[in-house]
């Protein structure tokens, strides 16, 4: 055990040393690079607003929302924790693009848990009709108990089985993200780094999550750090006290930035440091799944503005 140590740590000493170069080449191959150069020292979050955080609320009541949150794309959850994305089967594409059009509002990404990630051409060919560079996230199936070898044998076993999602995500530009996700294959630090360490597709990383790992900010902006050009999707929410039982409304506002204890400045600098291109998403679960996570639209709103105001002056 102590000779694999030795050897897990110079892998990713190695993969530290050069993440830094290669995730501004990762930015471009993912279509993720604005048009023009940012001057130094002014780099900021590309925020993506999750369509969950409305509940139920239809598309035509969120979409002008998207500006007023400072995002510039939408992410489109289904049932349970949303109704939005069965809107597209609903509406009809052509539909839900004029609407798109009409906000000047990008399909940025569509939360697929729901379909796994062995199941996912059709939906990439979707938003690839939809979209450009539109990020898919999902967990990954296998033994969310693993450790040592036998994780990185049952990361490899997954990758291989993800090749036909992976090819779809290649074909259509498409970006497939696998959240750090409790109970899934990705869920601990160490399955982070080797799932970032073993990916070869441009077009294939990490949702990091903070919500699902130990409270520590530092941590947390180490893993992206590590992560590099394989950190395709931000999750901006944290654990708070959880997201499973009912509790106070300001008790479950704990997971959504500048609310809860998690120190988001880390994390922020870092993602400064590396000037990531991908989307970060404001972020939490309401009890039960599928309700707003506060009243109105524009409550939500405000308080999304809430935490955007934090992350951006951390």
């Amino acid at each position: 055990m102590e000779l694999l140590g030795r050897l897990c740590d110079t892998t990713l000493s190695r993969r530290r040393a050069v993440s830094a170069v290669a995730v501004t080449a990762a930015g471009v191959a993912c279509g993720w690079q604005s048009k023009t150069k940012a001057a130094p020292g002014s780099w900021q979050p590309r925020y993506i607003l999750a369509s969950a955080m409305y509940g139920n609320f239809p598309l035509t009541e969120i979409l002008p929302e998207v500006a007023k949150t400072g995002a510039e794309s939408i992410d489109l959850w289904p049932k349970p924790h949303g109704t939005q994305r069965e809107e597209i089967d609903s509406l009809g594409e052509a539909t839900v693009a004029a609407m798109l059009a009409q906000h000047q509002v990008k399909l940025g990404g569509i939360a697929c848990y729901r379909l796994g990630a062995f199941n996912l051409a059709d939906e990439f060919a979707l938003a690839g009709r939809l979209g450009d560079g539109v990020v898919l996230v999902t967990l990954a199936q296998g033994g969310a108990r693993a450790t040592g070898t036998a994780l990185k044998s049952e990361i490899k076993r997954f990758l291989e089985k993800l090749r036909p999602s992976i090819a779809a995500a290649e074909e259509t530009g498409g970006v497939l993200a696998i959240e750090n996700h409790s109970n899934s294959l990705i869920n601990s630090p160490d399955s982070i780094r080797w799932f970032g360490e073993l990916v070869t597709s441009d077009r294939v990383g990490v949702a990091l999550a903070p919500h699902h790992l130990p409270q520590d900010g530092e941590l947390v902006a180490s893993l992206a750090r590590e992560l590099g050009p394989r950190l395709k999707f931000v999750y901006a929410q944290q654990h708070g006290k959880g997201s499973k039982e009912k509790l106070p409304k300001q008790d479950e506002l704990l997971q959504l930035p500048g609310r809860g204890p998690l120190d988001f400045g880390p994390l922020m600098r870092q993602l400064a440091e590396m000037r990531f291109a991908g989307p970060v998403e404001i972020f939490m679960h309401p009890v039960p799944r599928g309700v707003p996570i506060l009243d109105t639209v524009p409550a939500i709103t405000a308080e999304i503005n809430r935490a955007r105001d934090y992350l951006n002056a951390v």
